[in-house]
C-alpha cells in the first residue's frame, strides 16, 4: 500500500515542485497552491461518476465523442471553471507566471487522485506508464490553460480571448490525447511525436510566462518610480 501510494503521489508532486520553483517572483503561497491542488484532486470523484453514467446509458460512446467530448473537454472545462473562480481574482495572483503555476496545480491534483484510484485498482506495475503519460499530460494541459489564464489576466485587451483560448488549447489537446489511447491500434508510434509535441509545447508557454512576467515586473517598477519621482 505504501508503494502505490508513493508511486502514485511522486509523479504529480514532482511535476509541481518544478514549475513551482520556476517563479523568479516570489513563489505563490502554499495554501493557496494546495488548495488549488486539492480541488482539482476532488474532481476525479463527480466527473467519474458522470462519465459512468453516460457509459451505463450508453450515451457517446463513439471514440470522436468519448475522446473530446466526455474525456476532454468534461475534464479541462472543469479544471478551468475552478481556476476561474476561486484563483483568478486571488490576490496572490499578481504576475502572468502564476497562471502556469495553478494551472499545474489543479491538473496534478486531478492527475495525482485518478492516478491513485487506477494503481490501488490494478497494481503498481503500471506506475512507470502512468507518470510518463497521464500524469505528464494532464500537468502540461494545465501549463497551457494557466499560461493563456494568466495572460489574459494581465493583459491590457483581449482579455476575453485570452481566457477562451485557455479552455479551447487544453480542450482540444486532451481530446487528441485521449483518442490516439482509443483508436488503439499502433497508438504508441503517434503518442510519442504528439508527448514530445505536447513537453516542447508547455516548456515554450513556460518560458513565455516567466518573459510576461519579467515585463509585467518592469512595468510596475517603472510606474511606482513616475509615480515617486512626480511627488
Amino acid at each position: 500500500m505504501l508503494g502505490i501510494l508513493s508511486a502514485g503521489i511522486a509523479p504529480g508532486a514532482a511535476l509541481l515542485s518544478y514549475f513551482y520553483l520556476k517563479d523568479q517572483y516570489g513563489s505563490e503561497p502554499f495554501s493557496v497552491v494546495l488548495r488549488t491542488f486539492l480541488f482539482g484532486a476532488f474532481l476525479v470523484f463527480p466527473l467519474a461518476f458522470i462519465q459512468y453514467i453516460f457509459g451505463a446509458e450508453n450515451i457517446g460512446q463513439s471514440e470522436l465523442v468519448n475522446a473530446f467530448v466526455l474525456t476532454g473537454f468534461l475534464e479541462e472545462f472543469f479544471k478551468w471553471f475552478i481556476l476561474i473562480y476561486t484563483v483568478y481574482q486571488h490576490v496572490a495572483f499578481d504576475e502572468p507566471y502564476d497562471g502556469v503555476v495553478y494551472g499545474a496545480a489543479v491538473s496534478l491534483g486531478f492527475a495525482t487522485a485518478e492516478n491513485l484510484v487506477f494503481l490501488l485498482a490494478n497494481g503498481l506495475e503500471h506506475a512507470l506508464g502512468r507518470a510518463f503519460l497521464p500524469v505528464s499530460s494532464h500537468a502540461l494541459f494545465g501549463v497551457i490553460m494557466g499560461f493563456y489564464i494568466g495572460k489574459g489576466k494581465f493583459s491590457d485587451h483581449s482579455n476575453r480571448k485570452w481566457l477562451a483560448l485557455s479552455l479551447i488549447v487544453p480542450f482540444l489537446l486532451h481530446g487528441v490525447y485521449d483518442y490516439i489511447l482509443l483508436i488503439q491500434q499502433k497508438w504508441l508510434m503517434m503518442m510519442v511525436p504528439f508527448m514530445i509535441f505536447l513537453w516542447w509545447l508547455g516548456l515554450r508557454k513556460v518560458k513565455k510566462a516567466r518573459l510576461l512576467s519579467t515585463i509585467h515586473f518592469q512595468k510596475d517598477l517603472y510606474i511606482n518610480k513616475t509615480e515617486y519621482t512626480s511627488k
